[in-house]
């Protein structure tokens, strides 16, 4: 049955049949045999469907609960055995939102110092996104914002907190100041992430709070267009202090601190609310806490 309700996940997410299918790799004959086989088992309509999906009955949406629950749990009992016969192995799918992709790299390099026989999948993800993921068994772990927006139940470990500086062309009238008052920024082209970003939306906060309205007129999902736009004269960017000196160094460009207040708004690992975790998830906690605490 399992097979069968991983095929029910997979089509509940891609909201298609034909998608769903080539995620899994298979034929859609296939597929469609194997939730009406599911469908016959449980003795319930799971899905409506006529010339196309029609989205989930209100039989499938409960039966979504439990088909997370079961395959969540099955593939847990995988690493265990896995782990109890050959050590920590596998691949672990982790999800960052973009200001926080450096931190995701320390992560994925002292843990496979390590565990040397675990790889690592990262994605550049929004924090909604993320979140959706998780709960979607699409990915192991996130690292996201932990205080900002509500994060639901999730087992959380805090490792750092983002400060702000602004980054500006080395000639920029800006650019020789030791401190920037974020009212400073008011009538200055900025490019900035798109607002389906966390990190837009606290930016946007600051700059409200200051009384000015962002001018933004370059906004990408990518911290590198960003930078690189900098780069290309004449605007003006905000990015965490760790992440802006990582994508700026041996550029003309400065960094410039923002005045605000002494603490940030913290970002960590956050992962499935689940008791026991697997064994690789549970090293992976446990070496953020070190990170964490050594921070």
């Amino acid at each position: 049955m399992i097979d069968k309700l991983e095929m029910f996940l997979a089509v509940a997410k891609e909201c298609h049949f034909g998608r769903a299918a080539q995620s899994l790799g298979i034929t859609q004959p296939t597929l469609s045999a194997g939730i009406k086989q599911l469908e016959e088992q449980l003795g319930v309509l799971l899905i409506f469907r006529g010339s196309r999906y029609g989205g989930l009955t209100p039989e499938g949406q409960a039966a979504l609960v439990w088909a997370r629950r079961i395959v969540g749990d099955t593939r847990q009992l995988r690493d265990e055995m896995r782990a109890t016969r050959h050590g920590l192995s596998g691949q672990l799918r982790i999800a960052v939102v973009p200001t926080a992709l450096t931190w995701a790299a320390r992560i994925a390099a002292r843990f496979g110092d390590a565990h040397p026989k675990v790889g690592f999948t990262i994605l550049s993800r929004a924090s909604t996104e993320i979140l959706k993921m998780i709960d979607d068994l699409q990915v192991d772990a996130g690292i996201s914002y932990l205080d900002n927006e509500p994060l639901g139940k999730v087992s959380a470990v805090p490792l750092y907190e983002e400060r702000y500086v602004l980054i500006a062309p080395a000639g920029h009238p800006l650019a020789q100041a030791g401190v920037v008052a974020w009212s400073a920024l008011d009538g200055h082209r900025l490019c900035l992430l798109t607002p389906d970003m966390q990190n837009r939306r606290i930016i946007n906060r600051r700059l409200a709070d200051a009384g000015v309205t962002p001018m933004a007129t370059v906004e990408s999902n990518s911290t590198v267009v960003l930078v690189s736009q900098v780069l290309a004269g004449g605007w003006l960017t905000i990015l965490p202090q760790d992440l802006a000196s990582f994508l700026t160094e041996g550029k003309p460009l400065s960094l410039v601190r923002l005045e605000g207040p002494a603490t940030g708004h913290a970002v960590g690992l956050i992962a499935p609310w689940r008791e026991p975790h697997t064994p690789v998830l549970e090293a992976l906690l446990t070496e953020a806490r070190r990170m964490g605490s050594d921070r």
